[in-house]
């Protein structure tokens, strides 16, 4: 007999459908939609909090890791151990007061938020389920597993991404219309989930795309259609001043936004050929 998956009460779904909201609140420029969200995600998901314990057991198993079979068993068999040792009662309080606070400050309508990894999501949690019977378990492992064994390029097609994206963001502006970039997915949810660790992995993040960034464009400088054009020569040094210069600057939106920005001409200038 198949177990209806409540999504409400799948921390890892509200999880990922509340960091979508809060994405695209920073892309719209949303100030008032993105700091409610962000509040609920501090309150709900701090490092002492159920969620966040429950959370962690999901994000080691939906998570690409290239991992081989051996291994995703033992990480299967240890998030299920860490899952039996969170007070029932406690977490199923925990979620009910997200969900109130989710309909009370934002709208019900982020559970219809579109989460890619719905599936791989929902399989996990019919796995964590203590009704699942023992042979609907062991299929349900399998079925994790060869998510934990599959290689994130086998995974993750640009096109999918693009469509996906649209859908999610289907009210964005024009300039959004094509989708996000990988590197900008990646920067606009470690900005949302940088709460989580003081910042730590989305500073080592940034050091690293800046780094990308300044040298793709210092080399952008021999591409004819700059090289020859003395004021779209001058930008494209500005520009890269301007990101030497956030090696000194705390990280804020305008440090998020001109990366992202740059990410974008990146690509443009580059055509996509810039790995």
């Amino acid at each position: 007999m198949k177990i209806r998956h409540n999504k409400k009460r799948n921390t890892a779904f509200v999880y990922e459908a509340l960091v979508r909201e809060a994405t695209v609140a920073v892309l719209k420029e949303d100030v008032e939609r993105r700091d409610k969200t962000i509040s609920i995600i501090k309150r709900h998901f701090h490092s002492k909090s159920l969620l966040r314990q429950d959370l962690e057991c999901y994000r080691s198993l939906y998570e690409n890791q290239s991992l081989d079979e051996n291994t995703s068993q033992k990480v299967i068999n240890e998030s299920r151990r860490q899952k039996m040792m969170i007070d029932p009662t406690g977490l199923f309080k925990q979620q009910t007061e997200l969900i109130h606070d989710i309909n009370k400050e934002l709208t019900p309508e982020i559970f219809n938020n579109f989460v890619p990894n719905y599936k791989a999501l929902a399989t996990i949690d019919q796995m964590f389920s203590t009704k699942t019977s023992p042979k609907n378990r062991v299929i349900l492992e399998g079925e994790i597993v060869k998510g934990m064994t599959t290689t994130a390029q086998n995974v993750e097609t640009p096109a999918i991404d693009n469509v996906t994206f649209r859908t999610f963001v289907s009210k964005f502006n024009d300039k959004y219309k094509n989708g996000l970039l990988q590197e900008q997915k990646d920067l606009l949810t470690r900005y949302i989930t940088s709460f989580s660790d003081n910042g730590l992995e989305l500073k080592m993040y940034l050091n690293t795309e800046i780094g990308r960034l300044k040298t793709k464009l210092a080399e952008a400088v021999n591409v004819d259609a700059i090289k020859n054009d003395e004021e779209m020569l001058n930008k494209t040094n500005q520009i890269v001043e301007k990101l030497k210069s956030f090696a000194k600057s705390d990280i804020n939106e305008n440090v998020l936004m001109t990366v992202l920005k740059t990410q974008s001409l990146v690509e443009e200038i580059y055509n996509g050929d810039n790995d």
